[in-house]
């Protein structure tokens, strides 16, 4: 064994390699410690020759941290949401965006809704101040027979009218619901190019607004009729079973109708039939009804509020206008002001409600997205979408993508471990 003292280090500072010893080449020195190089001395830290230094980086990988760090990555946005799960703040400001973005598409659409009750309500309007008390004079002059005959006129007029505004209404969600998709990928979309991609579907929404409807009349009926004869048959008692059963009527039908209430953006973009469309809604909003009653409680109040203040104003400056000249005027100037502001007044009230009414459409349609995202991992879908950049004038969500949910809620297999290739891996669990 070599005589050198383990304490003398040469100038570099480490001690000098000494080769052990073989056990079976000499007797072994009882009377002290063996000396390691490098060994911790007990009480304190250990001497090691240097720090660790940084991992190195993945070279299959080069995005992701290196190894024994975490870095967060926020999910995309390349459109007017994030692909991801939505919250009530970027379901606002996304449809805000979307209207932005395609002003052309879905204003034009939501003024298309609001036309028929604007144009009705200005020849009315147009019609009672042209009249005036000639109107009222004529009206008085009408037999009872005549009078049946004008209110059974206005009864069917009002009936055909809100049968036109609800199909009216259907068929614009149902396609307003194409820009709104597009614009999550950041496509815009054109008026033109909104009704190309949502033509094919426009019968299976008109019978989608032609089933609600009768729907809605056989339940009206059939509690008109049960209310006659509880009426009847239990008297003034009666209206302790009615109100009741009133009540829960509006509950079931309310409960019904928020279940219902994806079923026109279901139809086109998945292009769905009838009852599939019924039944994908269903299923889209199982377990999530009280946070769907809540969105658009919220965006009917914002709505109600909104164009409160808009026309609020209107009406004080047409009724001032009317107030503060008619009587410097003649008679007939006199009509021809109310009949000019009662005609810009509805001008106004047409293009609040369009503005409110795409906004509630944008709402429904990215609400359809989000329960999309949740359930089925359309997000995933949509980031394939973008990165592949196929199908730039199709409808997002639309048709098939290889490992993703197909079809009318029915998920597609899945490729077998390792789960094909990153970054989209193992199926999403519902979230």
């Amino acid at each position: 064994m070599s005589e050198q003292d383990p304490d003398v280090r040469p100038p570099g500072g480490q001690p000098p390699y000494t080769p052990p010893s073989s056990p079976w080449g000499g007797q072994p020195q009882w009377g002290g410690q063996p000396q390691w190089a490098g060994q911790p001395q007990w009480g304190g830290q250990p001497q090691w020759a240097g720090q660790p230094g940084p991992y190195p980086a993945n070279p299959y990988a080069p995005n992701l941290p290196p190894s024994g760090q975490q870095m967060y990555v926020a999910p995309p946005k390349p459109g007017i949401v994030p692909l991801r799960p939505l919250m009530l703040g970027e379901i606002l400001d996304g449809s805000f965006q979307a209207i932005r973005r395609n002003a052309k598409a879905m204003l034009g659409a939501a003024l298309l809704a609001q036309t028929l009750g604007a144009i009705i309500s200005a020849v009315l309007a147009a019609r009672a101040g042209s009249q005036g008390e000639s109107f009222v004079l004529w009206l008085r002059g009408l037999s009872p027979a005549e009078l049946a005959a004008l209110g059974f006129g206005v009864v069917v007029g009002a009936l055909a009218f809100a049968i036109a505004t609800v199909l009216i209404s259907i068929v614009l969600q149902g396609a307003m619901s194409v820009p709104v998709a597009r614009a999550a990928l950041n496509r815009r979309t054109g008026f033109r190019q909104m009704w190309s991609l949502s033509r094919s579907r426009v019968g299976a929404l008109l019978g989608l607004g032609g089933l609600m409807l009768l729907a809605s009349v056989a339940v009206t009926a059939v509690f008109v009729g049960g209310v006659v004869l509880l009426a009847n048959s239990m008297g003034g008692r009666s209206a302790l079973v009615i109100v009741p059963l009133a009540l829960g009527l509006v509950a079931a039908m309310m409960w019904i109708y928020i279940r219902l209430l994806l079923t026109p953006s279901a139809v086109v973009v998945e292009e769905l039939g009838v009852m599939d469309g019924l039944r994908r809604s269903w299923q889209l909003t199982r377990h999530n009804w009280w946070r769907i009653f809540g969105i658009t409680l919220v965006v009917a109040l914002l709505i109600g509020i909104i164009s409160q203040i808009v026309l609020i104003p209107v009406s004080l400056v047409s009724g001032g206008l009317t107030s503060v000249l008619s009587p410097h005027s003649g008679h007939a100037e006199g009509r021809a002001l109310s009949i000019a502001t009662g005609i810009a007044s509805t001008l106004v009230s047409a293009m609040v409600a369009a503005a409110g009414y795409a906004f509630q459409t944008s709402v429904l349609a990215l609400l359809y997205v989000d329960l999309r995202m949740r359930k089925e991992g359309l997000d995933l879908s949509l980031l394939q979408l973008l990165e592949s950049g196929s199908d730039p004038d199709g409808v997002p969500g639309r048709g098939a993508v290889q490992g993703l949910p197909t079809g009318v809620g029915t998920p597609a297999p899945w490729p077998q471990p390792p789960y094909g290739q990153p970054p989209y891996g193992p199926p999403p669990v519902g979230r």
